[in-house]
């Protein structure tokens, strides 16, 4: 029951991820652009956390914890360089 409840929080906020990047490519602005950014960022960063707490508690082993969070990391880092960018091509114009 415990694994579900994780897994179902988990699931959740990584689905949100998705979701919160295809609103930032549909944004009005590059505001918005950075406001799905950073919710998708928010989101991502609470999917680590579950993850962390499925692998403590030994519902995930290390091959699989570190796969997926190395996808997470990965992504954290492209849409952290997307927000940069934008936040950076806004000041410069």
């Amino acid at each position: 029951k415990k694994e579900f409840v994780l897994s179902r929080q988990m699931l959740r906020s990584g689905t949100s991820v998705g979701a919160n990047i295809r609103e930032a490519q549909n944004a009005e602005s590059p505001a918005d652009f950075v406001h799905k950014l950073a919710i998708a960022q928010k989101e991502a960063d609470e999917t680590l956390y579950w993850l962390e707490l499925l692998f403590r508690t030994e519902f995930l082993t290390t091959e699989q914890f570190q796969s997926l969070e190395n996808d997470i990391s990965q992504l954290l880092k492209m849409v952290r360089s997307a927000i940069i960018t934008t936040k950076s091509k806004k000041t410069h114009s």
